[in-house]
């Protein structure tokens, strides 16, 4: 079964970083332009990573799942060059729908570790170590089980 790339964590972060480029750009700029400058901002390093093809891949996925959710951004596209057009005033609600549809993609694409990092390149006082996937402790201690001979499982003996 797959498991959605959007997860509370996931919703969180990009709330987060919806609200520090809201911040940082001022109280004249709109939250269209916060989920711009965002995805401005991951634009560069996946497109180091996957080509500007893989980004814009990446981000237009990440958009068609996030309209399953708030049609009210059925006019958003990603243009050629991997930005965003066609924004209008509901992006405070669909902004952070869309940025966690992408953050979830890049975690089942490129994995946590790496998208933890790229997200703490791009913002470091933002992003700490703090997603965990959705995954529970059960989870965890599963695989970590997993790595150990077969002599030390509990479940053989």
């Amino acid at each position: 079964m797959a498991r959605s790339a959007d997860t509370p964590t996931t919703r969180e972060l990009a709330r987060r970083l919806l609200a520090y480029e809201t911040a940082e750009a001022g109280a004249a700029k709109t939250d269209t332009q916060a989920v711009s400058r965002v995805c401005d901002k991951l634009r560069r390093p996946l497109t180091t990573l996957a080509g500007i093809a893989g980004f814009r891949s990446l981000l237009a996925r990440a958009l068609t799942l996030a309209q399953k959710e708030s049609p009210d951004i059925g006019g958003w596209a990603v243009k050629p060059d991997g930005s965003l057009e066609g924004l209008n005033g509901e992006a405070a609600q669909s902004g952070a729908v869309l940025i966690a549809q992408l953050i979830g993609l890049m975690i089942t694409f490129i994995g946590e570790s790496l998208t933890l990092r790229l997200l703490h390149d791009v913002w470091p006082d933002v992003v700490g170590s703090e997603i965990n996937s959705g995954r529970n402790k059960s989870n965890e201690r599963a695989e970590q089980s997993q790595d150990k001979p077969v002599a030390d499982r509990s479940i053989w003996t």
